[in-house]
């Protein structure tokens, strides 16, 4: 595939990224996309590291820096100049009004904010460059229930804005004290799919309200899709400018060029250049709606990470962290479920292996996870995601390819 730019930006990291140079080394000169290798995860994070940093094409001297999955001891930093934040966030904002929002709109951002995590800030810088004028209520995702159905009762506010689980906690406080907010005529989620269980709570709480996608974006991969305007699937996306995204089919790892083929999300980014971001994984599985328009449904996750919630669990680490508490025991193979359980996602373990005393072992992998990522642990406690469930079963319990008998590493049940 020929991308205009991406040769200038291949000379860029080539020559200043010490990972791009290696990576890079047989490239030819003058590249096409697929002349490039996929980055591997773990290679390009371990050379992401907050000091003796081998990915970055230079100091950064301005912009932010943000943290995403991970475990504690191995935190992924994502960093941008400022150049690259603003052109993020106002292309990102361009798409805004393909989801409904209006001039006059009073948005309550119930998204995250503070601890690195980027999604409440991000929401704020793209209200401000919107090409709407809209009002902005910052009550973000950790306020406390009452005080946000208080506050969208007196503002009387006209769109929310969250990811899908911390919005449906909302749900339900709202049809528990005031029974339902009709001013609210639209719902925006992002950093997790919206499932149709939780249409029903959201339209008891919200009767008039619609539901759309702010876009789809990643705080690791960047921007990559906006909202569709009148779409009847959520899920459907177009690529923003200066972002290419392929779709490669999961087993030979060919480009997929036709609609309705499913494959893995690659994402390339021409803009960031301090740290680039070339055909890198981002974790999803799609498939094109309209190739030559650049529209595509989201479809799932990919083997690169579980989205649980709005919690992002690397399979490493995970493989990892039950490895750290199995003690003795004999753990032959790892997969990872996801699951909708009482319109709740869970995390489920599968664990082939010696495994006699299966309840203590799962104590001890929940004690490790809630240890590596005290994330999960807490959104736990808080009711937005289910607990962890651990499932032991023989050797040949696991689901594997049936073309290549290779372990399926991640399976996600939850769009069934």
């Amino acid at each position: 595939m020929a991308v205009p730019g991406l040769a200038s930006l291949v000379d860029h990291v080539r020559e200043n990224s010490p990972f791009y140079k290696n990576l890079y080394a047989d490239v030819p000169p003058d590249p096409v996309l697929t002349d490039l290798p996929l980055v591997d995860h773990g290679e390009y994070w371990a050379a992401n590291g907050v000091h003796d940093n081998r990915l970055l094409t230079g100091e950064q001297h301005g912009g932010i820096v943000l943290k995403t999955g991970g475990t504690t001891s191995a935190p992924r930093v994502s960093r941008y100049t400022r150049e690259e934040w603003r052109e993020m966030s106002a292309t990102f904002s361009a798409g805004l009004p393909a989801t409904g929002l209006r001039d006059g709109d009073r948005v309550a951002n119930l998204f995250y904010a503070g601890e690195l995590y980027s999604s409440f800030i991000f929401t704020l810088n793209c209200l401000q460059d919107a090409p709407v004028d809209t009002v902005h209520l910052p009550i973000a995702g950790a306020a406390p229930l009452d005080f946000v159905v208080g506050n969208l009762a007196e503002f009387a506010a006209t769109v929310v804005a969250g990811p899908p689980t911390s919005l449906c906690q909302l749900a339900q406080r709202v049809t528990g004290t005031v029974g339902s907010l009709p001013a609210v005529r639209l719902v925006l989620f992002s950093g997790e799919a919206f499932y149709g269980d939780q249409r029903a709570l959201l339209g008891a709480a919200f009767p008039n309200a619609t539901v759309r996608s702010l876009g789809y974006a990643t705080v690791d991969g960047g921007i990559v899709g906006a909202p569709v305007a009148d779409a009847a699937d959520t899920r459907v996306h177009r690529v923003f400018p200066g972002r290419v995204m392929e779709i490669l089919d999961v087993e030979t790892g060919e480009p997929v060029e036709e609609p309705g083929r499913p494959g893995r999300v690659v994402v390339t980014d021409l803009v960031r250049r301090l740290q680039p971001v070339l055909r890198y994984p981002a974790g999803d599985l799609a498939e094109w709606t309209d190739p030559d328009s650049g529209t595509f449904r989201l479809l799932g996750r990919s083997d690169e990470g579980a989205r649980v919630g709005p919690v992002t669990l690397y399979l490493d680490d995970l493989r990892s962290i039950v490895e750290s508490a199995s003690g003795d025991r004999v753990v032959t193979g790892v997969q990872v479920l996801l699951r909708r359980i009482d319109s709740k996602d869970q995390l489920v373990l599968r664990l082939a292996g010696e495994i006699t005393d299966p309840e203590v072992f799962a104590v001890a992998i929940a004690s490790e996870l809630e240890r590596a990522r005290p994330m999960f642990a807490d959104h736990v406690r808080r009711g937005l995601v289910a607990p962890l469930a651990v499932e032991p079963v023989g050797t040949d319990g696991l689901r594997v390819n049936p073309r290549s008998g290779k372990l399926v590493r991640l399976i996600d049940e939850r769009g069934r």
